[in-house]
């Protein structure tokens, strides 16, 4: 669907609303001023995100692919961006042997790119010439037995002095691929909270750039799908002590009242209604001008109260229910 028929549906809808023609036509001016923006289009994406009004318009490039969706009403309908958010499928991976550093960027449209590492001395490789012969050729340097281990460190942590220079504040997970001597010392010294617990066992130096790439990809499946399982976990313990629900009602009076820590939804769910001030949902039919998504919704009021929301695969959530969420603890 393109914009234009998109926006046009939408137009329909707000006239059979009997919104006013002032309001109408600052909308459709908005739309055609982005059509004409040539910048804007210049940047490839697979997916577009518009909200607009007759206050102005936003539009967002989106790396994923989306389900085609309009729909007006009183406020805008978010969904598409949580989708977008939750499954990022962006992140590192860190390829780490003997003199030799690559960190590369997993990008959410599946594509990668290496990052140049600055700051790395130019023979960072003989840091560990000590700890290759055990100091048997450097008695003068050697510390009997831990100088190789602490010479691995010294490498690594000079490694992740430029590493940390390239992506901290970054909230994506990395994942490393390091020989087995250094794969340990990296972990001993890392600070970056999101290395991923499970790495690339393969030596990376056997490894191009898409070797390395799919197989990073790989290990951040697992590891998101490992999150998942834990928290179907816990939301079975916290069901079994009243706090939790898979019962849409009930967790959006929990959104309303600001008392969900964690909402997951089906990102394909598409049931439409209205939800009141306290929190009680009335479903609807069909979608109207006066109607929204429900499980978006609740989305919404989960986020504005500091919750965490995850669009997910019908098949990541518990029974086979369409929404679940976890509750705060009471204080």
């Amino acid at each position: 669907m393109s914009l234009r028929t998109a926006v046009g549906e939408g137009v329909a809808q707000l006239t059979a609303a009997e919104v006013p023609a002032e309001d109408l036509n600052r909308i459709t001016e908005a739309v055609d001023q982005l059509v004409d923006d040539r910048d804007f289009w210049s940047t490839q994406a697979r997916s577009l995100a518009v909200f607009v009004s007759p206050l102005g318009l936003r539009a967002f490039r989106l790396m994923n692919n989306l389900r085609t969706h309009s729909g007006v009403g009183d406020r805008f309908d978010a969904g598409p961006l949580i989708r977008a958010t939750t499954f990022a499928h962006s992140g590192f991976v860190l390829a780490l042997t003997k003199g030799s550093v690559r960190l590369l960027v997993l990008e959410s449209d599946a594509s990668c790119h290496e990052v140049e590492l600055t700051g790395l001395p130019g023979d960072l490789g003989l840091e560990l010439q000590t700890a290759d012969n055990e100091g048997r050729m450097d008695r003068q340097r050697a510390d009997g037995a831990l100088r190789p281990k602490i010479q691995r460190r010294d490498y690594c942590s000079t490694v992740q002095e430029a590493v940390l220079r390239q992506i901290n504040g970054s909230n994506h997970p990395l994942v490393l691929a390091a020989s087995p001597d250094l794969e340990p010392a990296y972990r001993e010294i890392n600070t970056y909270r999101r290395l991923v617990d499970e790495g690339i066992t393969a030596n990376p130096a056997s490894l191009g750039l898409d070797d390395l790439a799919r197989r990073g990809r790989d290990v951040l499946d697992r590891n998101y799908a490992a999150q998942l399982a834990d928290w179907r976990e816990q939301f079975g313990t916290l069901r079994a002590h009243g706090r939790a629900s898979a019962k849409l009602r009930e967790i959006a009076k929990a959104a309303t009242a600001g008392q969900v820590d964690v909402l997951l939804f089906d990102l394909t769910a598409e049931r439409e209604g209205t939800i009141d001030e306290y929190g009680n949902v009335t479903p609807a039919d069909e979608p109207s001008a006066h109607t929204y998504g429900l499980a978006d919704e609740v989305a919404a009021r989960v986020l504005r109260t500091g919750g965490t929301v995850k669009a997910v695969r019908g098949a990541d959530l518990p029974d086979g229910a369409r929404i679940a969420a976890t509750f705060r603890s009471a204080s």
